[in-house]
């Protein structure tokens, strides 16, 4: 039988400080390992992104707008 997130969640709570604190300390390090490769995951999407924006505009594909009404546009919507 499964154990319930929200069930374990409620114990784990109940524990002493010190227990839960290291309870979270090892559930932060199993974790560890994967935020290496997900950076690296994101970083090589930032750079296709950044390469295939660059190619839009060299090919004159891209659409931009000026930066005043852009501003402007922002400020006006968060005045809203």
């Amino acid at each position: 039988m499964a154990i319930q997130p929200n069930v374990l969640r409620e114990e784990v709570m109940a524990l002493p400080d010190d227990a839960r604190a290291e309870l979270a300390a090892e559930l932060l390090v199993s974790l560890e390992h994967d935020v290496e490769e997900d950076l690296d995951d994101v970083h090589a999407h930032w750079v296709r992104e950044i390469e295939d924006r660059a190619r839009r505009a060299i090919a004159g594909d891209a659409t931009s707008q000026d930066w005043t009404a852009v501003r402007q546009r922002l400020s006006d919507s968060l005045t809203e």
